[in-house]
């Protein structure tokens, strides 16, 4: 019954780093990429880690900590990619509305000049 489980949740688990490498390509700039990428392998990554504490108990403890890690680091590395990917001037897709760090940007030089 345990294997069942746990082939499921690693299942579930590839389809969601399926659709993290589907959406690399299918997004239309740097930053929906990084944003897509990111999300669904997050989710991904945790969902075949606790697959694998189904199939081995033993080390659900050091899976418990790769999933920490997981939600520590990437939410993290996609924020220092995405601003790096700004600060280098990346075009952002025509359909991009609102670009948040360009406004914070000018907000913060007006009061710098005041």
């Amino acid at each position: 019954m345990f294997e069942l489980i746990g082939s499921v949740f690693i299942l579930l688990g590839a389809v969601f780093l399926f659709s993290a490498g589907l959406g690399l390509l299918r997004m239309p700039d740097a930053y929906t990429r990084i944003q897509a990428g990111t999300k669904a392998s997050t989710l991904g990554n945790m969902l075949v880690l606790i697959g694998l504490a189904f199939y081995h108990p033993s080390w659900t403890f050091r899976l418990i900590l790769l999933i920490y890690f997981v939600l520590v680091t990437n939410p993290v590395s996609s924020h220092a990619l995405s601003r790096a990917a700004w600060l280098v001037r990346t075009p952002m897709t025509p359909s991009t509305i609102t670009d948040a760090l360009a406004d914070e940007d000018a907000r913060t030089a007006g009061k710098a000049e005041s």
